[in-house]
């Protein structure tokens, strides 16, 4: 049986990596990259450039990855070692919702989705 709360952590999960792929790309780091903004270490480092890039795109692919694990955990049952898994990715999500709604001072709207995650990769521990 699926488990809906984690199907739909997961659904989210991969959404909010790909938002953060495309508008991060559009928004901010292509424009930080373009040839007439570029400054001192990235006008001279092409390596600089790739890291920048490269790292911002990696976090949604781990974002990916935890949803890839929501799935596979919400296709079985949920035991001790299934439990202390969604705590761990609540508390992962937890803290990106908090640091998100602090730096941003709630302008970024990606922490109230971290929370929902959050709340949905814990659910089953609590529903029995």
């Amino acid at each position: 049986m699926t488990n809906i709360a984690l199907s739909v952590a997961a659904i989210l999960t991969f959404a909010i990596g790909a938002v953060h792929s495309w508008a991060g790309e559009r928004r901010l780091i292509g424009p930080l990259l373009a040839p007439e903004r570029r400054q001192a270490l990235l006008d001279k480092s092409i390596f600089a450039r790739r890291v920048l890039r490269f790292a911002w795109h990696l976090t949604t692919v781990a974002w990916w990855g935890i949803g890839a694990m929501l799935v596979a955990l919400a296709h079985t049952p949920v035991d001790p070692s299934g439990r202390l898994v969604l705590w761990i990715i609540a508390a992962t999500f937890l803290i990106n919702a908090i640091v998100i709604l602090l730096t941003s001072r709630g302008r970024n709207l990606a922490w109230p989705v971290f929370i929902a995650i959050a709340a949905l990769s814990i659910a089953p521990i609590f529903s029995r």
